[in-house]
């Protein structure tokens, strides 16, 4: 017998009775000091490290079991045992004969054991774990002599992955052989190999899907899909609550039944053949309507035929919220950061909150310096409009055949050099905000007509465009000139100013809250100290009785200048008068700026002329006065200053 010859010494094996993998795995027992005669002692896994175990292949158990039962239905009471084992040879689960029960305690086959090669020598377990493929261990060719009257079949069993899981074993006393337990070892393998690959596809599946979900409910926009016959497949909870379709259930159904017949244009543009992309389009739902912009794009088939379409709409409101928050249009000043103490003034700013609470037109008259600006900002933030876009343009500093399309926007094409897609005006990106219309005396007197159109009709039309756009804007106006003056030289309509003018809000200059400039000198200094990180321990209390004794033509914007290029000159922690400018420090100077009531622009121009010799940059120039580059130029035109 070759395997008597073996476990005596001797090598020379008949190779025609023995394969050679049965051969390979004797030596393999050998060399681990297997005992070929003696009782096997398995290790075995009890308590926690059983339940570890089975834990962390449940899912392999879960998978296998109802294939392990199906399999034994039909061997049962052939004396076979069906096993899964994983891949270290720990049985897992075990289904036999209740008469085999004793056997298997005996052969030390019940769950939490291992059948690997160390443990129980070479069997089909062990030869399976040890080669990855099916394999069929028959009585004497198991190395250990007490398996002699077993046969076993084995086939090891993957995960979709490719990694070894384990395995499923039939074994049953030697005289019940069978030829075919190996093949159904083999299918029941297969088929639990299949089901892990189709729980895993489940898994990843769901895994989209979810995946999936989140993305088309953190889409902000509107999101439908149909499929080629217009019966809409898909629709997020955005697009539910922007049409107010709440619980119902939509998929499966036309658009076309969904919204009602005025939306033509959309029907239009969903079937046309090309893709759309951010056309405007008005859309009419539950007696209502809202204007949006549409995104649509084909689904293709794997054939590259159009199977669907994905729709996708957005709210021109929410568009125009999100361009005015890029573009900055925000009021940053609140009531909170404006200082005075004078009476007149305190009178001033309680005008400007209760004016703040209202949705009346307002008009902020006064020099150029003043704080009209902040006051603006101060009133919106003050305002129920506090959420919306605060949106300020400077009319004086636009050119004339500019000013228009600043103001109302412009359609694709409607002149030369025109935006494509068109560009919304400053009216449309204020909607539901505030628009500040500052130097409005400026506006030229042929835009007069169209400015005061808009603010009564509410609604604006786009220069090139035939559809006029609601628009819910309130006006805040400000100027330095009379307007009154104005209106009697025939260079402002006398009926926009009655529509700006509905609450006029005159501004203290400077030279009248002269009690005031201590605590600006003290915020001025605070601010741009702590921006240009220096430590100012002490002022000089002569810089402040100079500041008392100037004149001030430019208002508190000239003191907060004047401040910033004190400290930008500073070199000890003290702030001493030195370091104020030669026209404010000495008034009668060549450098002063007297203070002319009867002339403004002569006063304006002396500022403007004194920046221009300190050789200050034309940019810092211009943001000093309030104004754009382009109104600067205009002004050293104005004053021969070029």
């Amino acid at each position: 017998m070759e395997w008597q010859k073996f476990v005596s010494g001797d090598r020379n094996i008949d190779s025609s009775i023995i394969s050679q993998q049965v051969f390979d795995s004797w030596l393999r027992c050998a060399q681990l000091g297997v005992d070929p005669l003696g009782v096997p002692n398995n290790e075995v896994l009890t308590g926690d490290a059983l339940e570890a175990l089975l834990l962390r292949n449940k899912e392999f158990i879960d998978v296998s079991r109802p294939f392990m039962k199906n399999l034994y239905r039909f061997l049962e009471g052939s004396g076979f045992m069906v096993s899964l084992f994983d891949h270290q040879g720990f049985v897992l689960e075990i289904f036999g004969d209740p008469e085999e029960d004793k056997l298997v305690r005996t052969a030390r086959g019940f769950v939490g054991s291992c059948w690997d090669t160390k443990n129980t020598g070479n069997n089909a377990a062990s030869a399976v774990i040890l080669y990855e493929k099916p394999m069929q261990v028959f009585g004497a060719q198991h190395y250990i002599r007490m398996y002699h009257g077993a046969t076993g079949s084995g086939a090891p069993i993957f995960s979709p992955e490719g990694d070894l899981l384990g395995g499923i074993v039939l074994f049953g006393r030697y005289y019940r052989a069978n030829p075919h337990t190996l093949g159904m070892a083999v299918a029941a393998a297969g088929a639990i190999e299949n089901e892990l690959r189709i729980r895993k596809a489940l898994s990843e599946s769901r895994v989209a899907y979810s995946y999936q979900q989140t993305v088309i409910s953190s889409i902000q926009e509107a999101l439908i899909a149909v499929d080629s016959a217009g019966y809409i497949t898909l629709i997020n909870d955005n697009a539910r609550k922007m049409f107010g379709l709440g619980a119902l259930v939509i998929e499966g159904r036309r658009i076309q039944d969904v919204f009602s017949r005025e939306n033509k244009q959309l029907f239009s543009l969903i079937e046309n053949t090309e893709t759309v992309t951010d056309a405007e389009v008005r859309i009419f739902f539950k007696k209502i309507s809202g204007d949006f912009t549409l995104t649509c794009n084909p689904i293709w088939s794997s054939d590259k035929s159009v199977i669907g379409k994905i729709i996708i709409l957005n709210e021109i409101q929410r568009a125009k919220s999100m361009v005015t928050k890029m573009m900055g249009a925000t009021a940053n000043f609140h009531f909170e950061d404006i200082y005075g103490r004078n009476p007149r003034f305190l009178m001033t700013v309680d005008q400007a909150r209760m004016v703040s609470r209202s949705r009346s037109n307002v008009l902020l008259l006064g020099k150029s310096g003043t704080g009209k600006d902040i006051f603006a900002q101060a009133i919106h933030n003050e305002s129920d409009r506090k959420n919306g876009p605060y949106v300020a343009i400077n009319c004086g500093a636009i050119p004339r055949d500019l000013i228009a399309s600043e103001l109302f926007g412009h359609e694709e094409g409607a002149f030369t050099g025109s935006r494509r897609g068109g560009n919304q005006g400053k009216f449309e990106l204020a909607d539901g905000g505030t628009l500040f219309l500052d130097e409005i005396a400026e506006t030229p007197l042929e835009l007069q007509t169209a400015l005061l159109r808009v603010i009564e009709d509410k609604s604006v039309l786009r220069i090139g465009g035939t559809r006029v756009r609601p628009v819910d804007v309130r006006i805040i106006s400000s100027t330095n000139k009379d307007l009154r003056e104005e209106v009697r030289k025939g260079n402002f309509r006398e009926d926009l100013y009655y529509r700006a003018n509905v609450f006029a809000i005159e501004m203290v200059p400077l030279k009248d809250r002269i009690e005031d400039i201590p605590l600006l000198a003290e915020q001025f200094i605070k601010r741009y100290a702590l921006a240009m990180k220096k430590s100012i321990t002490h002022v000089d209390k002569k810089v402040i009785e100079t500041f008392m004794n100037y004149g001030w033509p430019g208002n508190v914007r000239e003191l907060q200048n004047a401040i910033e290029r004190m400290i930008n000159f500073l070199k000890t922690p003290e702030l001493t008068v030195d370091l104020i400018p030669d026209h404010i420090r000495r008034p009668g100077s060549a450098g002063y700026f007297r203070e002319d009531p009867v002339a403004p622009r002569e006063a304006e121009r002396l500022m403007l002329a004194g920046m221009l010799n300190s050789k200050m940059p034309k940019n810092r120039i211009a943001e000093k006065m309030n104004i754009s580059r382009a109104t600067l130029y205009r002004k050293m035109k104005q004053f021969d200053l070029g």
